[in-house]
């Protein structure tokens, strides 16, 4: 569970609500079903609009994704592939068989199957960055649906404030109950804002990040993979990817550690 996610979204309400109460406003105002029917009904019709089906179908893996605290030893993928390069190095490709079967991460053990094969190095890069474009490119998608709602949701609440506000306009003979009339129909727009700005655009950005570091560990892997089929020595291939990372990101063997 991402944690700071949740806090992110608890301390976003709490500002609005004790903005109010400082404000001396009644929370229950907030309890609109109109301005909610509004809301969540147009971006629900804004989000169909905007994307096929089988993009939407893919919305309750991405909140999964959204949720998930998944992260990435980089140190440990660089410590792998120098392990494997170790072996080639002492006794050649086919003999990475048994341990590449043992691996756990599918991506490096596709790579390292293709190599042990015998693909061609051309083969093998061209694949392996065929399948992270793919992936790079679902994952726009995904971050790009919570934008765009983020982006519709605050013109969604303007358009609730202006029904509330024909709606009011239309029963001034009724003043007792015209300021709170007006109140609610501005309570649409408050919903909007909040969830474009606190909760949707900000999701989008994290998936944006989340599958940012995704990709930097599988761009790891295929030059790890292309190193070793291409004979390189452990320690350069150690070298050559411990630069793609951060200083506290890098893998250290035992004798340096």
């Amino acid at each position: 569970m991402d944690v700071f996610l949740l806090i992110g979204i608890i301390v976003g309400t709490a500002a609005i609500l004790g903005g109010m109460l400082i404000k001396g406003a009644s929370i229950t105002i907030l309890l609109s079903p109109e301005a909610a029917l509004i809301i969540i009904v147009g971006l629900i019709a804004a989000t169909i609009n905007s994307f096929p089906l089988q993009e939407i179908k893919r919305l309750p893996k991405m909140v999964k994704v959204l949720f998930s605290n998944q992260t990435y030893d980089y140190g440990k993928i660089v410590g792998q592939i120098v392990e494997l390069s170790n072996i080639a190095r002492k006794d050649g490709l086919l003999a990475l068989e048994e341990p590449v079967e043992k691996l756990d991460n599918p991506f490096l053990k596709k790579g390292m199957e293709m190599v042990v094969d015998g693909a061609e190095p051309e083969e093998v890069r061209s694949v392996m960055e065929s399948e992270i474009e793919s992936m790079e490119e679902r994952h726009r998608v995904g971050a790009s649906i919570f934008k765009t709602a983020g982006a519709t949701s605050p013109t969604l609440g303007v358009l609730g404030a202006v029904i509330g506000l024909i709606g009011a306009l239309g029963n001034l003979e009724n003043i007792s109950k015209l300021g709170e009339m007006i109140s609610s129909a501005f309570v649409a727009t408050m919903y909007g804002i909040f969830l474009g700005y606190v909760i949707l655009i900000p999701a989008g950005s994290r998936l944006t990040s989340k599958s940012e570091e995704e990709i930097q560990a599988l761009d790891l892997i295929l030059e790890g993979v292309i190193a070793i089929q291409a004979g390189m020595p452990p320690r350069s291939i150690e070298r050559k990817l411990n630069s793609l990372l951060a200083p506290k990101q890098r893998y250290q063997d035992k004798e340096e550690r």
